[in-house]
């Protein structure tokens, strides 16, 4: 990985592009940083002081902003709205005839896709940004703070309008840089965002981590933190690169005086064909409940059971609850976005078969058959893998958005490994040398 950074910059345009996805990286930490008007940044930063290790229900979303939600920055709703319209779109294209027959179109239907997606991302930025400033208004943005109902002083209905134009014009912002990286620099934009945002609290939870130890001035719990992540590292590298790939073969056809086909392929199947999606779907199921809790203020019985088993990410029943619920969307993802009936009608049409098996409704039985096997221990793993945080918690007194581990490293590790994908094949493309050297 490093060759290939090495090499890239070396060939001047590769350089120019990597220098100018830099940059944009620079300029969207710089906007994770300055307040949103109508804050009281030091209240803020006061409750930032007095809060726990935990980040409570919005951990996941000051993850995903890099910090800059709990801050209350013009970058404080991150590249959620985005990441969720994106989704709920992947998942009407399933529902909505319209929608399926665009996506079937090409570039031209998935540009339209696209327009929607940006209508759909500012929607959902007013919605959000409306509740973060309701939250921060009436001081349950942070529930034990001091002065946590003076971080907005100001409560007019203008002063509202404005915070919430500006985390809205902050999201259309990002969504703008990151199609800029896309075209002009280096690697899908919003993914290269999604990981500077991540990758921007890897220091911070480190050290605090370092800081809490007690072993050796907190150095060795430090050192085995550092040990577990390039474990986990390894694993998640590991499972993200193993597929299975199912032998294809086209039969000869004679056009005329020329023969075509007559070549042998394969269909990869990953093993984490569904990729962080489930994780983030289970995530947000169980921040619901309690989300409902805090928003009505119950006291009943329901209330007080959510309250003692689905906040915690220690309890048991969170765990088992969270591991489950993995699975399952594994499983539903995988079912909606990969459709073997369509795979086998297009090889029968171009007349490809899997050897020793007939084409048509047999090749999409034995498609399904092998996607469902290769499932279980990518579902498994994404289980897996999203309880290390909750394991460092109860082990290291770690805070929930441990850095190694669960949603972080499975999105820091993909997006390295598309992006370098993408450098070696610009490589590979300015360096070619030909059959004649």
């Amino acid at each position: 990985m490093l060759t290939a950074f090495a090499r890239a910059f070396k060939t001047p345009d590769l350089r120019k592009k990597l220098l100018f996805t830099l940059g944009i990286m620079v300029l969207f930490r710089l906007g994770a940083h300055v307040p949103v008007p109508g804050v009281d940044y030091r209240n803020v930063q006061t409750c930032m002081d007095q809060a726990k290790s935990g980040m409570g229900l919005f951990g996941l979303v000051n993850m995903f902003s890099g910090g800059a939600l709990l801050q209350i920055t013009i970058f404080a709703l991150g590249i959620m709205p985005y990441i969720t319209a994106s989704i709920i779109l992947q998942l009407l294209t399933v529902v909505i005839p319209r929608l399926e027959a665009l996506k079937k179109e090409g570039q031209s239907g998935q540009a339209k896709i696209t327009q929607y997606t940006r209508y759909l991302t500012v929607a959902l930025a007013i919605l959000q940004g409306t509740g973060l400033v309701a939250t921060a208004s009436n001081g349950a943005l942070f529930g034990n703070c001091t002065v946590g109902n003076q971080i907005v002083p100001d409560k007019s209905v203008f002063t509202t309008a404005i915070m919430v134009i500006t985390m809205t014009a902050g999201t259309a912002l990002i969504m703008w840089l990151g199609e800029l990286i896309t075209d002009r620099g280096i690697g899908n934009g919003m993914s290269i965002l999604m990981f500077t945002s991540i990758a921007a609290g890897f220091p911070g939870a480190l050290w605090a981590i370092k800081m809490q130890g007690k072993l050796m001035d907190g150095w060795l719990e430090f050192g085995l933190v550092i040990l577990c992540g390039l474990a986990m590292v390894a694993l998640v590298v590991f499972v993200e690169q193993a597929q299975r790939r199912i032998p294809v073969q086209y039969a000869k056809r004679m056009i005329g005086r020329r023969s075509y086909g007559g070549t042998s392929t394969y269909i990869p199947l990953k093993v984490n064909q569904a990729g962080v999606i489930p994780v983030i779907f289970a995530s947000s199921l169980l921040y619901i409940p309690a989300l409902l809790v805090q928003f009505t203020g119950s006291k009943a019985d329901w209330a007080n059971w959510v309250q003692a088993n689905l906040v915690k990410g220690d309890h048991p029943i969170y765990m088992v609850t969270y591991f489950l619920l993995i699975v399952f969307f594994a499983f539903f993802y995988v079912a909606i976005s990969f459709n073997p009936e369509e795979v086998a009608d297009n090889m029968k049409k171009y007349g490809g078969f899997i050897p020793g098996i007939r084409a048509g409704r047999p090749t999409a039985e034995y498609l399904s058959y092998v996607l469902n096997r290769i499932t279980w221990p990518g579902s498994l793993y994404l289980g897996l893998i999203a309880l290390v945080p909750t394991v460092a918690l109860v082990t290291l007194n770690a805070n929930q958005n441990f850095p190694f581990g669960g949603t972080s490293i499975l999105i820091i590790v993909g997006v390295g490994l598309e992006t370098v994908k993408q450098i070696e094949s610009q490589l590979q493309q300015r360096n070619y040398e030909g059959f004649l050297r």
